[in-house]
């Protein structure tokens, strides 16, 4: 598919200036967000005292941090829109400071008793780009904020900034997938699955790496077993026992070896789509009794915010438009048959529960939907 690298130029112009800006918020530099009410941004997890004071001399209006509303409903005044893209908050002059601006966005470090002595004010048009330019860079959606002059060039000469259109950001997960390339294919004997090849792939917008699994020649198969798998460090690699996931991974190779083919898609979207970083931090929340669900939410992040797209793609490039798929998720059923896979039937993918995940379990069925009873 590399032919397809020049495939709608000006979407790849606007892909690559919203990687630049994600890596600039991601190395704690601020960055504009242009269109009708610019705003300079700084992610809170990633500032130091130099940048957050450089921040400070942007613009002529005092900071506001732009919280997702499930952050923000835990340290707000008053009520919340949860309906929201994004809550602002003004934090008072005697409390301004990278350490409470820092401590408000990370539900994982002490809160400061500062809760009172916030106001809730409107959040400007441009806030929900500035919060899914931080989820773009995998970091905490909790942006510093300042509205800057509609003719800001000076600004990005003098600070060395970068200015990203509100809209590429909105339209990012549209077109991130527009050039998905088969880059490498090698024989990787496996101890359960011998005769077994990996093969890489690349969303070329953003360097996203997934691979596939190809356990013998699925290919030549009717509806071979496959299985959508998110990367799990912790349980894939360290073999945790806070979920299922390294269970499924093993447990599929060995399933699709004695059928004689399959293909397990290893996606890189951790955490459900958060990042490693993200995921330990809602393990720490659900140690203080949240569940898996609601630690995400209380992070900013969604539930899920995987998406599966790219899987189906990857399919069809291995040849395969007709699948049994190994799953007890109902979204990734819809997923495929959304993408043009067609799901001839869905193979129960179970495990017991080990006494430390049986509530991560239990949350997945009654909470997620997925199907455990079989």
């Amino acid at each position: 598919m590399a032919d397809q690298r020049d495939f709608l130029p000006g979407v790849r112009l606007r892909l690559r200036q919203v990687h630049r800006a994600a890596s600039d918020l991601k190395r704690g530099v601020p960055v504009i967000i242009g269109g009708r009410d610019p705003l300079a941004i700084l992610a809170a997890e990633t500032a130091d005292l130099s940048g957050f004071q450089e921040f400070g001399a942007i613009g002529q209006t005092e900071t506001m941090l732009l919280l997702a509303p499930g952050r923000a409903a835990s340290v707000a005044p008053g009520p919340v829109d949860m309906r929201a893209a994004a809550t602002a908050l003004r934090v008072p002059p005697a409390h301004d400071s990278l350490a409470i601006y820092q401590a408000l966005s990370d539900p994982t470090v002490e809160q400061p008793p500062i809760s009172d002595d916030l106001a809730i004010v409107p959040p400007p048009a441009t806030a929900p780009a500035a919060l899914g330019l931080a989820k773009v860079a995998q970091l905490l959606p909790a942006v510093l904020a300042r509205p800057v002059p509609a003719a800001y060039g000076a600004l990005l000469s003098q600070h060395a900034l970068i200015d990203v259109a509100p809209a590429d950001i909105l339209d990012y997960a549209d077109h991130e997938l527009a050039v998905l390339e088969q880059l490498a294919t090698a024989a990787v004997p496996l101890a359960d699955s011998p005769d077994t090849r990996v093969v890489a792939f690349r969303i070329h917008a953003s360097a996203t790496e997934h691979l596939a699994i190809v356990v013998g020649r699925p290919e030549t198969a009717e509806a071979p077993l496959v299985r959508l798998h998110s990367a799990c460090y912790t349980g894939d690699v360290l073999g945790s026992m806070r979920c299922d996931c390294g269970e499924q991974l093993r447990g599929a190779i060995r399933r699709m070896a004695d059928d004689g083919a399959g293909v397990l898609l290893y996606l890189a979207q951790e955490g459900r789509g958060i990042g490693l970083v993200n995921k330990l931090r809602a393990y720490d929340l659900q140690d203080r009794g949240l569940d898996t669900m609601d630690a995400n939410r209380a992070l900013g992040w969604g539930a899920d915010e995987r998406t599966f797209e790219a899987g189906a793609a990857m399919l069809r490039s291995l040849g395969i438009r007709r699948v049994r798929l190994m799953t007890n998720n109902p979204d990734k059923l819809a997923a495929m048959t959304a993408h043009g896979i067609e799901v001839a039937g869905r193979e129960a993918h179970l495990f017991a529960a080990n006494g430390i995940n049986d509530e991560y379990l239990a949350t997945k069925a009654t909470r997620f939907g997925h199907m455990l009873d079989d």
